[in-house]
């Protein structure tokens, strides 16, 4: 099993409404995709961290599985349209993914 998270950084005062935008995407676009959404979860920064820092995990089975979820998103127009609302909330340059390998 593998974690691939998505990090992006919020511009100043509009990360509550990244967040809004973020569960928005779990529960209109995510659900479209392969990924089972119920076990993904949204992190924030806090301590030790940039308070800005929005995190999206969802486990994965194996990198084919990720190729296979970009490909299906990018094949979702709401995801297009979407991603034009977000973009606006966060900062430019600021996304970006990582993927780690469960070893327990």
């Amino acid at each position: 099993m593998m974690i691939a998270r998505w990090t992006c950084e919020a511009k100043f005062g509009q990360k509550s409404e990244a967040l809004a935008l973020q569960k928005e995407w779990e529960e209109q676009i995510g659900v479209q995709t392969d990924i089972d959404i119920s076990r993904s979860r949204t992190l924030s920064g806090s301590i030790g961290a940039k308070e800005a820092i929005i995190q999206s995990e969802m486990e994965i089975a194996n990198l084919a599985e990720l190729d296979s979820f970009f490909d299906k998103i990018a094949s979702i127009e709401m995801h297009a349209d979407w991603g034009k609302k977000f973009g606006e909330l966060i900062v430019s340059g600021s996304t970006y993914w990582e993927v780690f390998r469960v070893v327990e």
